[in-house]
């Protein structure tokens, strides 16, 4: 790297960590002034709030706003260099458009690496801590503390043939009653197991029913099996029965793809959801690259207004970069949207406009 190319980035990341900081002070202090009562009411310390919910609830933030965060620190420190004509010096010297943005390259392949090995390893440990203290003390403020952990008619699939329900199920004791399985092949029913209870042995990791009743269908002929008590190992495990709004923020990669791998097999309806957090996993982090791009082509130029004119472009596409990726969002978990697309889209029409304004600056 030659020394320009160092100044450049260093001025990228320095403004970027100023950025992300004063950003997120500002969002920290907004969010506790909306939420003093409930900080209230949960009786907690200080401390613990600190540590049970900030040391969540930051990671959280500043994931989702990342991209923005880059975006803005571009537009700032590069309207800056345009202002004092650093810009013209550095591209009359010779030095083509292309050569100039080798810094922004560097910087943004760094910080989108970052935010990819957050979105594997530390948010999700970020967002157990931000989820478990928001369902439990902020959610109840809201409507919504209806009995969660209590299910009723649930049903699901085992695998491409096999078929389960519970009449209920409660998530806490991780018992349940009226379990069923029905197994077809060639819509035929071979297999049929009914029991009163179903409840997860902690000890052997295995479900224990009671009261079991197999039916084995086998042409004309059906045997009738009956057993006080069982112990199977089933594909599914208390935490598969447990669902709230918060469960695949709080997964890691690995766990997020065993959980969308048993879910397609189950043919559950919340895949999509699934879905569309695996791709921003790999989505998101990429804009980080195509905003930088952006930013850096459409405030390299100096024009009048200074740096307010290419901030005020900035937050624009932001907001158009936002409501692209919530659009995308509902029509994928609502509609029949493909959630690969659905992640997709904001950077395939970010990276359009980006080409665009790449090729309009070189010349």
């Amino acid at each position: 790297m030659k020394k320009l190319d160092k100044y450049i980035l260093k001025s990228f990341l320095t403004t970027f960590v100023f950025c992300i900081i004063l950003f997120t002070v500002i969002v920290v202090v907004i969010d506790t002034s909306e939420k003093t009562d409930d900080f209230h009411k949960s009786g907690l310390s200080l401390w613990t709030i600190i540590t049970e919910y900030h040391l969540g609830f930051i990671p959280h933030i500043d994931a989702m706003l990342f991209p923005l965060f880059v975006f803005i620190a571009v537009i700032f420190f590069t309207a800056k260099l345009a202002d004092r004509s650093e810009v013209i010096a550095i591209l009359s010297s010779g030095v083509s458009f292309r050569r100039f943005l080798v810094p922004y390259w560097i910087g943004s392949v760094f910080l989108a690496t970052v935010l990819w090995l957050a979105y594997q390893f530390v948010l999700p440990r970020a967002n157990t801590i931000w989820g478990v203290f928001q369902a439990k003390y902020i959610d109840v403020n809201f409507g919504n503390n209806e009995n969660k952990s209590f299910l009723q008619n649930y049903y699901f699939r085992l695998d491409s043939n096999t078929y389960a329900g519970l009449r209920s199920y409660d998530t806490l004791s991780k018992t349940g009653a009226n379990f069923f399985i029905q197994e077809f092949k060639k819509n035929e029913l071979v297999y049929n197991l009914r029991c009163e209870n179903i409840a997860w042995d902690t000890t052997v990791r295995k479900w224990k029913l009671t009261n079991v009743q197999q039916r084995i269908f086998n042409g004309d002929k059906e045997t009738i099996r009956h057993n006080p008590s069982l112990l199977i190992n089933y594909n599914f495990k208390p935490t598969d029965l447990r669902r709230d709004d918060y469960l695949k923020d709080r997964l890691s990669t690995a766990e997020l793809n065993n959980l969308i791998k048993m879910d397609k097999m189950r043919g559950s309806e919340d895949i999509n959801t699934l879905l569309v957090e695996r791709y921003n996993r790999d989505a998101i982090p990429a804009s980080v690259i195509i905003l930088t791009l952006i930013g850096a082509t459409l405030s390299s130029r100096k024009v009048r207004g200074g740096s307010g004119l290419h901030l005020a472009v900035g937050v624009v596409l932001s907001v158009l970069y936002i409501l692209f990726g919530k659009f995308s969002l509902v029509f994928a978990t609502k509609g029949s949207f493909t959630p690969f697309l659905a992640a997709w889209l904001p950077n395939i029409i970010f990276g359009i406009i980006a080409y665009y304004l790449y090729r309009r600056a070189a010349r």
